[in-house]
């Protein structure tokens, strides 16, 4: 697999807690040069991004990174973003719905960020670090029903990031018009490649200028 080819897949990403905005230029600043699918960045960012940077994709996250935010206050993040210049949203889910097996209540968040976030993309981070394989069905399911474009296997900051047993087990279960995004621990080549040829669309990571 072609170098450019891997890298037109990820999302470049810095989501530490303590990114300066000098660690956001060289986030930026590699992303154009090895011209990956978009620069993933906290929320505070996107609107000084969005005025240095005009060509790049901008990503950013949502109810970051544990989910359990109330739905209202998601939305309003969602619309802030847009507003600063967002292009994609990594939203992630309230795991403790799951975890109550409020599964309702989980479709109709997506379905409300969904109508928010409009003809931007929508990628949702389920945690699967936090969950077991009939969570992990339930939500393919739930994902797709609820008409987002990605499934996202983790924040990065839970107990353990990507496998690709969850790939091959999202494959299964998502629908056709579902995409599938990895993240978490995915820091070389030949994870990246991995990871594409197991059937992801998309990569999340802050290590494409290591390849």
């Amino acid at each position: 697999m072609e170098k450019s080819d891997i890298l037109s897949h990820v999302d470049h990403t810095q989501l530490k807690a303590y990114a300066a905005w000098e660690d956001i230029v060289k986030l930026c600043d590699e992303a154009e040069k090895l011209h990956t699918a978009s620069v993933c960045v906290p929320p505070c960012y996107i609107k000084r991004i969005r005025e240095s940077y005009h060509n790049l994709t901008i990503c950013t996250v949502v109810g970051f990174p544990l989910g359990y935010s109330v739905t209202e206050a998601k939305v309003a993040e969602v619309e802030k973003a847009l507003e600063d210049g967002a292009d994609e949203i990594d939203m992630v889910i309230n795991i403790t719905d799951v975890k109550n097996r409020d599964y309702d209540a989980v479709e109709k968040e997506i379905c409300v960020l969904r109508q928010a976030a409009g003809s931007h993309i929508l990628k949702v981070i389920i945690e699967t670090c936090y969950l077991t394989e009939e969570e992990k069905i339930r939500l393919c399911e739930i994902v797709t029903r609820a008409g987002a474009d990605y499934i996202k296997t983790s924040t990065g900051f839970g107990t353990a990031g990507a496998e690709l047993a969850d790939i091959r087990l999202f494959k299964e279960h998502i629908g056709t018009d579902v995409r599938i995004k990895a993240a978490g621990g995915i820091r070389t080549r030949e994870a990246m490649e991995a990871y594409l040829e197991a059937g992801c669309d998309r990569i999340g990571s802050s290590s494409a200028g290591n390849i």
